[in-house]
């Protein structure tokens, strides 16, 4: 019954130190994982958006191609003195690279959404029977 406990503060002893760089290597190794898991599937940023933030990219991407076409034309009109014809061109042309952008967009954020395989794979107990 006169079991002797060892009472003394946990950093009195060099173990502290193994424990703690131990811990540090544990922590790096989690976020090696999880870093690597991110690159796999395409970036992590698409997998988490909202739908808030899926409409925000999508409208950005389009509206920001739809402005440089305007603005390329704009300035190609004052260089060749064409006005309005090639900004309205350019326009076009930005609304085209708009739409096509946000056609990837939304295929790479699908993409990125999709279950992996193994778990569309495994049938459930309604399935079984």
């Amino acid at each position: 019954m006169n079991d002797e406990r060892k009472t003394e503060a946990p950093g009195s002893s060099g173990r502290m130190g193994d424990l703690t760089s131990d811990l540090a290597a544990r922590i790096e190794r989690a976020q090696g994982k999880r870093l690597a898991a991110a690159g796999e599937h395409g970036g992590a940023g698409d997998k988490n958006l909202s739908g808030w933030g899926r409409g925000m990219r999508l409208s950005s991407e389009f509206v920001a191609a739809i402005i440089v076409g305007a603005g390329i034309g704009y300035v190609l009109d004052l260089w060749l003195n064409t006005t309005p014809w090639l900004m309205l061109l350019m326009l076009m042309m930005g609304f085209a690279a708009g739409v096509l952008n946000v056609i990837r967009a939304a295929a790479q954020m699908d993409k990125a959404d999709q279950p992996p395989a193994a778990a569309t794979g495994v049938p459930d107990d309604e399935e079984k029977e």
